[in-house]
Formats: structure tokens, C-alpha cells, sequence
């Protein structure tokens, strides 16, 4: 568990090293074998026969961070309390004034593991791709709970702190290093080592900052007027953008505020005390559930065909340089591939090289790529007009404009110069994957990628498995969309596939509110106030009116004598034919677009559709909102179009923004209770229709989410 050797120059070195893991991480286990350890280290150092101390790992990465398994289900605020104490005390005793404690970082460090390293004197990493160093915890709705909130206000202030906290961003050696988390980097692990001891040797004494009677707060506490201002804009600017919702971000905020004004062991408690309301809230119950349970069960292959061996794309050919196809050119060559973009001409396939160029360029000037490392990737792309430039592409995307002959002139014509064991894939987000392979000599081979815009950002990819594609197809595209290091969901060949189809009900939902008498301000803010990115007519004008009725036509189509029309569809014919306004694209839709400025509603609106409601339930509309989504989801899995309660709820919070406090679509019904969700169901279908009816199997599939 933690190996001993002392040198001769009384250099203790201890190891990390958790039996049955491949990482090493913070939970009961490690804590209770460092009490004995550190015991030991006090006796060593009261005779005189202890230098210093070098923390380091025997695994490939440092720390990792908490034991998320116990994180998950610890409820017990008192058990929770104690624990952070008891690390807390572990830590203190490791930094202790005295004898200097050196932390070779050979790995990641991360969450609790960061803090660790921080509790040491001095912080010597090294370099390496996968290096990264940071409290990337707040994405799981959480915060350090080990002092190390602490700590870095101690070190950096409470201004540059706070980024650091809430960003949850992941440093690399360099940054870390500028950054002020480290002090040294180091090249190899051997170089990492003659550091750790050459420091070592140089200092005799350890003393942190907050031990000094001469030390205080870099740049000041809460107790003075420009930082007290300061965190009253932060508090506000939370307010606005989170609405609340994100109760880890004000935690970390309020531990600042109020540590900074206390000796350092009181500030610690204060931290203990935030921390454990925050592990029994909801909000961080749903995120631990989302964005571990669920993501590590998807990452793990749990929706993959199984019986296929690895599939390691090698050259992907793009068809199309607009903004799609250059993002994804970008993301291949992220994943180390090399990349054919093809267009019409060379010149236009030369502006996605060069859109890609402008990516990496920020990518340099940010220090997140180095410039060698831009022109390495540069040098893997081919621009071209022809589709010969396929040959030997493992992986051809089409990404051009939604038009089914189109696409499948250019699927014909890439199919040419591909082997038999290429694949080709379309990005398109409406028209049946099915049709299209109707033009492939081998349709199962071919299968639906659908990226997000923009590509290079959104963290998911649907897989859309066509009538033909067979389950080898499903497996590769499943092993591409991961090298590329997004998160794959497999979904069925049906109309809106699944991201598009459950977003559209949000869409929906707020043009009704809008026919209802709502104020368009009001419709907009509730929809924010839910937890949604942008308002429900900003994302109609977004994807454009037209495809929103197209996709409530196509569900027309679908469930023929069954369906009933969507009380929206009579303002989506009216914006259309009526007032021949179609969206962002045509610069008019349900907002203006000038020239210059923030988009804003179109001041007509209330003429064609006027404001008659003065009265109204706030939590009933954020829950129409919310219940149309999560209703439409559980239809989704009845009928197969999603195959897990994984990938629909990560599906929905990185495919369209379903709000990531509630853990996902099939999550926000545990979360609810299952039994309280039916019956607010029963009185949303009473009052507004029956698209608030719920499916008659959604206990069965909830009871799967728990």
C-alpha cells in the first residue's frame, strides 16, 4: 500500500502503491495505512534521523482523486464530516512544521490526489501527454474537501483561486507550472528524483505560508473592501449564468469568502462543513451518477456489439469542408489519424485546412499545444476534389448539406475507390440512415455518425444503426467515435434519431407557452431558469423553424392515425407561410438578427401572438418544460431508439443541454421519485394534453437508472 526506503542521507521515500488497483485512490483504506506511517515519520524525525520525505507512486498516474463508489453513497453527515477531518488532520501532520515533504508527481493528479500534493512543501512534476493536474471534481457536482481549497487561497489568493476551482479544468506540467500549482517540471523520472533530493538537501526546514505568523492571504481576505467587492460580482455572476443550480460553484465561493477571514485549521473545518452538505445534495448525487457511473459504462463498451475485435482507424476521408466536416477533420486528427478533406474544389477544401489551422493556432497562443505539435498535425491533412484521395481511408464521413441526393451521389462516389472492409458514414441529422444506404453497394457498411456543432467541442456522437448495418459496422463506428475521445450512443434508424427528436419537445413546449399568452421574455427565462443552455425559441431559430416542423411532421408520419398534432405546430405554420420567418439562418425568426449586436426577440412578436397571461406558476412551467424532455426520452426507450439508461442520459445532457444538476432524462425521474412523477404527469395530461401521458413502462425502465 505505501512502501518505506530510506537513504543514507535519512531521505525518506514513500510509495503509493494500492493493492488490486491500477490507480491509486483517496478513500478509508489509504487513510487508515498513512496514520501508522506518519507516526513513524514523527518518531524518526524527534530522534534526528529523518531529512526529509519524497511522496511519489508506483502507478502510472500520482493520485487520482476520492473514492467515488463510497462518494456516491455516503449520506451520513456526521460519517462524511468525519472522514474530510481525518484526511485533513493526515495532511496536516505530512506539512507540519519541521521536516520538508517533497511531492514527485509521476502521474496525474487530480481531485483529492492534487490536494495531497499540495499539502507537500514542494511539488516536482513531470512531463508527459498524459499528465494532468488540477480539481476537475466541481464537474461532478463536488468540491475539494481536503483541504486544498484552502491551501490554494493560501498560495494564489482568492482571485486566482477561483478559476482554478470552478473551471474544472485539467492542467498540464507547463501550465500547472505557470499557473503557480508546481515548482519544478522535470523531464524523466530519474531527473524527477535527483530534484526531489537536491531540494531536499538544500532545505532543512519545512514551514507553509499559513504556519508563518508573517504570511497572510495573497491579495487580501474578505475582510477587505476590494476583494469583498470582488466576491459579491463572482456571487452574482453565478446567480445568473447557473440560476443556482450548480450549488458546488457557490460552495467554493462562500469556503473562500469565509476561510480567508480565520486562522488556517479553522478555515479547514469551515471546508469540512460545506463539503459534506454538498455530498448529500441532489444536484452532486446526479452528476456523480452521470458523469461517472454512466460515462465509465459507456466508455467500458457497455452499448457495443460485443465479439468483434478493436477497431484502429488509421485514415478517415471527409466529404465536405464546411464548418462540420472541418471540425470533425479536427477532432481525427486530435485522435492521431490522418485525414483526406475533400470538397467541390481544392481552394474550398483548402478553408477547412485553414479553419483547422485557426484552431490550433489558439490552441498555441493559449500554451495548450506546443507549435511543432500544430505543424505535426497540419502535415496529416490532405485537401483534394477528387474522390480517388479515398483509397486506403479506413472511414469515409460525408458531411455536406442535408439533401438526400446529394448525399448519395457523394456516398457513390467515395464507395468507388474503397476497399470492402471500409466503412462510410453520414452526418445527417434528419434523413433516414436506411434511405441513404439505399445508394451503397455495401449497405452494411454504412451507418449514421451524427456529430454536434461544433464538432470540436461537443462531447457525443450518435451512432445511427440502419435497417442493413450490421452489428460489426456498429462495433467500429463505436471504436472511432472513442479514439477520437467522444462519448458514442448507439440509437435506431427512426425519425429525429434521439437527440433531436426529445430536444424538439423542449422547442415545442415553449412555442406553446408562447400561443398560451406567455410573455416571450418569460418563456425564454424559465427556460434558463430550468437549467437549459438557451431558451426554447432561441433554439428553434437555432436549428431553424422549418426543421422543427419537419421533425413533428416526420412523427406524424410515424405513429399515423395515433398521433395528435402539437399545439405549436399551428405558430411554427403561422411563423413559416405566414410571416415568412424562418430562423437564425434567414437572420428572422422568434428573434432579430442585426447586423451587429446580440440577437434579440423580434419586437413584432406580440402583435401575432400577444401576451394575455398576468398570472402564472413558475415551477409548473419549468416542469413542462423538463417533464415534456424526460416523457420523450422514456418513449425513446420503450421503442428501442435508445438502447440504455446510460446513454440517454448522457445523451440528453451533452447531445442538447437537458440540465447536468439532474443527472440526465431517465436520472431527473429517480431524482424526482418515480410514484410523485406519474402522478404530476396525470395532472400535466388533465390540464394540457396528451403529451404528458407516461409511457406504461416507465417504472420498469427507471427502476434500471437505480
Amino acid at each position: 500500500m505505501i512502501r518505506y526506503k530510506k537513504d543514507t542521507n535519512n531521505i525518506v521515500t514513500l510509495t503509493l502503491d494500492m493493492s488490486g488497483r491500477s490507480v491509486n485512490v483517496i478513500n478509508h483504506e489509504i487513510a487508515e495505512v498513512f496514520v501508522p506511517v506518519i507516526e513513524h515519520l514523527k518518531e524518526e524525525k524527534a530522534k534526528g534521523l529523518l531529512r526529509g520525505v519524497i511522496l511519489t507512486s508506483a502507478k502510472k498516474t500520482f493520485l487520482t482523486g476520492g473514492d467515488l463508489e463510497y462518494l456516491y453513497q455516503a449520506d451520513d453527515p456526521e460519517e462524511i464530516f468525519g472522514f474530510a477531518e481525518k484526511l485533513k488532520g493526515i495532511l496536516r501532520e505530512l506539512e507540519s512544521p519541521g521536516i520538508p515533504v517533497v511531492a514527485a508527481i509521476n502521474g496525474a493528479a487530480l481531485g483529492t490526489g492534487f490536494e495531497v500534493a499540495l499539502a507537500c512543501h514542494h511539488r516536482i512534476v513531470i512531463d508527459g501527454p498524459k499528465v494532468f493536474l488540477g480539481f476537475p471534481e466541481v464537474q461532478l457536482g463536488l468540491m475539494p474537501g481536503s483541504g486544498g481549497l484552502i491551501r490554494l487561497m493560501w498560495l494564489l489568493g482568492i482571485e486566482k483561486a477561483f478559476p482554478i476551482l470552478t473551471s474544472g479544468l485539467r492542467y498540464s506540467p507547463h501550465e500547472a507550472m505557470q499557473l503557480g500549482l508546481v515548482d519544478e517540471v522535470a523531464g524523466t523520472p530519474r531527473e524527477m528524483m535527483d530534484l526531489a533530493r537536491a531540494w531536499l538537501l538544500q532545505n532543512k526546514e519545512g514551514r507553509r505560508p499559513w504556519d508563518r505568523e508573517e504570511c497572510s492571504v495573497p491579495g487580501g481576505t474578505a475582510r477587505s473592501p476590494e476583494i469583498a467587492q470582488h466576491i459579491r460580482r463572482l456571487a452574482a455572476q453565478l446567480a445568473s449564468q447557473g440560476h443556482n443550480n450548480y450549488p458546488a460553484l457557490q460552495a467554493i465561493l462562500n469556503v473562500l469568502a469565509e476561510g480567508s477571514k480565520v486562522d488556517f485549521d479553522t478555515a479547514c473545518r469551515i471546508e469540512s462543513r460545506y463539503y459534506t452538505e454538498l455530498l448529500r445534495s441532489p444536484a452532486c448525487k446526479n452528476m456523480i451518477k452521470a458523469f461517472w457511473f454512466d460515462l465509465n459504462y459507456i466508455k467500458q463498451g457497455g452499448n457495443r456489439p460485443r465479439g468483434f475485435g478493436k477497431f484502429r482507424p488509421q485514415k478517415v476521408g471527409i466529404i465536405g469542408a464546411g464548418r462540420m466536416g472541418s471540425g470533425i477533420a479536427f477532432v481525427c486528427l486530435s485522435g492521431g489519424m490522418e485525414v483526406v478533406l475533400k470538397d467541390v474544389s481544392k481552394p474550398i477544401a483548402e478553408r477547412g485546412r485553414d479553419y483547422v489551422r485557426r484552431q490550433l493556432n489558439t490552441m498555441v497562443t493559449e500554451g495548450k499545444k506546443l507549435p511543432e505539435e500544430r505543424e505535426e498535425m497540419l502535415s496529416r491533412i490532405q485537401t483534394t476534389e477528387s474522390s480517388r484521395d479515398f483509397e486506403n481511408c479506413d472511414l469515409v464521413i460525408e458531411a455536406v448539406f442535408e439533401n438526400r441526393l446529394v448525399k448519395q451521389k457523394v456516398t457513390r462516389e467515395a464507395e468507388a475507390h474503397l476497399d470492402e472492409y471500409s466503412l462510410v458514414a453520414s452526418n445527417t441529422v434528419s434523413i433516414p440512415i436506411t434511405q441513404l444506404a439505399e445508394a451503397s453497394v455495401r449497405p452494411e457498411n454504412y451507418v449514421g455518425l451524427h456529430f454536434f456543432p461544433p464538432a470540436e467541442e461537443v462531447p457525443l456522437v450518435e451512432i445511427v444503426r440502419g435497417e442493413k448495418t450490421s452489428e460489426e459496422t456498429v462495433a467500429r463506428a463505436f471504436d472511432f467515435v472513442r479514439a477520437i475521445r467522444k462519448t458514442p450512443i448507439v440509437v435506431k434508424d427512426d425519425w429525429g434519431f434521439y437527440a433531436a427528436r426529445v430536444q424538439n419537445t423542449y422547442i415545442l413546449e415553449g412555442i406553446t407557452m408562447l400561443q398560451e399568452g406567455y410573455p416571450p421574455t418569460l418563456v425564454e427565462n424559465l427556460g434558463r431558469q430550468a437549467g437549459m443552455p438557451r431558451g426554447a425559441l432561441a433554439f428553434a431559430d437555432n436549428l431553424g423553424l422549418n426543421m422543427v416542423l419537419k421533425y413533428e411532421n416526420q412523427a406524424a408520419e410515424h405513429y399515423g392515425s395515433k398521433y395528435v398534432q402539437h399545439p405549436a405546430v399551428a405558430v411554427l405554420t403561422k411563423m413559416l407561410e405566414g410571416l415568412q420567418r424562418q430562423g437564425r439562418q434567414r437572420r428572422g425568426g422568434f428573434y432579430e438578427y442585426p447586423p451587429e449586436g446580440e440577437p434579440r426577440l423580434w419586437p413584432e412578436l406580440g402583435e401575432h401572438f400577444p401576451s394575455s397571461k398576468q398570472d402564472f406558476d413558475k415551477q409548473e412551467l419549468i416542469n413542462r418544460f423538463l417533464f415534456a424532455q424526460v416523457l420523450e426520452a422514456v418513449w425513446c426507450m420503450q421503442e428501442q431508439v435508445i438502447h440504455s439508461v446510460a446513454a440517454a442520459n448522457l445523451g440528453s445532457i451533452h447531445g442538447w443541454g437537458f440540465p447536468a444538476f439532474k443527472g440526465g432524462v431517465i436520472q431527473f425521474i429517480h431524482d424526482y421519485g418515480v410514484d410523485d412523477f406519474v402522478r404530476q404527469c396525470q395532472v400535466y395530461q388533465k390540464a394540457h394534453g396528451q403529451r404528458f401521458r407516461a409511457p406504461g413502462g416507465l417504472k420498469e425502465i427507471v427502476e434500471r437508472s437505480g
